[in-house]
């Protein structure tokens, strides 16, 4: 399982207000509750902190009902 380095920042489409931040900040916790989620809905950008599989934060994502777009 890939692991990824501890700060990245990942393309987000479809988050219009702070819901969706909410949402999508949940996701990617359910999945790693240790990470940090930052959401810039201007940037269409989740930037995650600490040691994560980038797979698993697509699939949080998407399962929270938005685009994941890979590496910003």
């Amino acid at each position: 399982m890939e692991k990824k380095n501890m700060d990245e920042k990942y393309k987000v489409t479809g988050m219009t207000c702070g819901g969706c931040a909410t949402s999508v900040t949940r996701a990617i916790q359910a999945v790693k509750p240790e990470l940090k989620v930052e959401v810039s809905l201007e940037a269409a950008q989740v930037r995650v902190t600490g040691e994560h599989n980038p797979a698993d934060i697509k699939r949080a994502v998407e399962d929270a009902g938005f685009d994941y777009e890979g590496a910003a």
